[in-house]
């Protein structure tokens, strides 16, 4: 499974990413850099892929899932209750193609301001 890098607001993230299409289209884009938008605890921005929905995919996610938002071309990165949460678990505003998680601590990203500048990157072999 590849790993990819995610640097954010001072921080510096792993994820290991699963054998999916999406996963495949979105390590090949890589390097990527855009501006954080925050909506609860979910960090995403627009990357430049379009892939569509995939047949798992789902709004419930998980703490330390990381996704893909058809609708937005975004990347995005769950770390706790969303506006679209009942509890305490993350949602996702509709359907995302989950494709990977955070290795260790993603709540770490609860200091990212929205604005902040973010870098995907490909983990070193």
């Amino acid at each position: 499974m590849a790993e990819i890098v995610i640097e954010a607001g001072g921080l510096q993230l792993v994820a290991q990413l699963d054998d999916s299409l999406t996963a495949k289209l979105i390590f090949e884009a890589l390097p990527l850099s855009a501006s954080v938008n925050t909506w609860g605890d979910e960090i995403y921005f627009e990357i430049p892929v379009e892939i569509e929905p995939a047949a798992d995919a789902r709004a419930d996610v998980a703490v330390g899932d990381i996704g893909y938002w058809p609708p937005g071309n975004a990347f995005c990165v769950f770390f706790g209750p969303t506006p679209a949460s009942s509890g305490s678990q993350p949602k996702a505003a509709s359907p995302v193609n989950v494709f990977g998680r955070v290795i260790g601590d993603a709540t770490r990203l609860r200091g990212v301001a929205d604005g902040a500048a973010v870098r995907l990157s490909k983990a070193a072999d």
